[in-house]
């Protein structure tokens, strides 16, 4: 086991909340470690192994809820006046005479009509789900025929050529590990997409699973050290933009000298654009930076046909 993760040298106070970083699952599954964010628990775990730096166990401290975030479009109600006895009982007479006299119209007039015009209510906040916000960057790969959004600092546009199973590539993706043992090349995590290759088998609609069982293997053997273990997480038919696909996502674990990861996950999205080459989506994040697993299932979510 490693020693403290960063910023706890000595023992946690109470009321104070740790550095984030990886710490013992507080549910108490064996092995695992769970990502802390500074402020709560994620649904991230990973297995503890070579390159998780694990804390030590604490109790988190409680939440509390901040004046105000980014989701939030509102601005605080103003202070009440203070209003004296007699205009509230002005205000009352008032209501009641205006109500008195609303209820003779409406009796003698029937229902009253819709306003003519009138837009509809809407959220100021983004609507559940909708994880990126309006005017988000998108990487729009012609090539393909789909677009997606863009992470964000940190990450690049893609520049390392060509892939292996696509004709072309478009996308992003930041190192995670530049000297990897012997070949001298770099681990990234990396959201990346292109035209398939011919060579997997793809022949029609019938053909869209076993196609996407096949660049899941391939990609297996080519990136990652072996032996590996495999754990899929999701293997189903989806429709993206009201296109037929292919989702395969899922777990790799390995124990190889000189990797900073020991695991990673990855998602494979195969689209059937309506063009003689499926649309390949490959997205791939070491368990180093397992804290940004949730972007994986944000970019599926936000897949567009051009």
């Amino acid at each position: 086991m490693s020693g403290p993760g960063p910023g706890l040298a000595g023992p946690v106070g109470q009321g104070s909340a740790p550095a984030p970083g990886w710490y013992p699952d507080p549910d108490g599954a064996a092995e695992l470690v769970r990502w802390w964010n500074g402020v709560t628990w994620s649904d991230v775990t990973t297995p503890a192994g070579p390159g998780v730096s694990v804390g030590r166990p604490f109790e988190a401290p409680p939440v509390q809820a901040p004046s105000s975030s980014w989701d939030s479009w509102e601005s605080p109600e103003p202070a009440r006046p203070r209003r004296s006895p007699l205009l509230l009982g002005l205000g009352g007479f008032l209501l009641v005479l205006v109500l008195v006299l609303a209820g003779l119209l409406v009796r003698g007039s029937g229902p009253a009509p819709e306003p003519a015009g009138q837009a509809p209510l809407t959220e100021a906040a983004p609507a559940p789900g909708r994880e990126f916000p309006p005017g988000t960057v998108r990487i729009i790969d012609e090539a393909a025929g789909i677009s997606y959004p863009f992470l964000g600092d940190g990450w690049l546009e893609w520049d390392r050529g060509v892939q292996l199973e696509t004709v072309a590539v478009a996308g992003q993706y930041f190192v995670t590990q530049d000297d990897l043992p012997g070949a001298g090349e770099v681990f990234i995590a990396q959201c990346t997409s292109g035209p398939l290759v011919p060579s997997y088998g793809w022949s029609g609609p019938d053909t869209l699973q076993s196609t996407a069982t096949a660049v899941a293997d391939s990609v297996r053997t080519r990136y990652y050290p072996e032996p590996n273990e495999r754990t899929v997480r999701r293997d189903e038919a989806v429709t993206v933009d009201g296109a037929p696909a292919w989702l395969v996502e899922f777990d790799l674990t390995w124990d190889a000298e000189g990797y900073d990861a020991s695991g990673e996950r990855a998602a494979l999205l195969l689209v059937d654009v309506g063009r003689p080459a499926l649309a390949l989506l490959y997205l791939s994040i070491p368990n180093t930076h397992a804290e940004l697993y949730g972007a994986i299932d944000r970019v599926l979510a936000d897949v567009q046909v051009l």
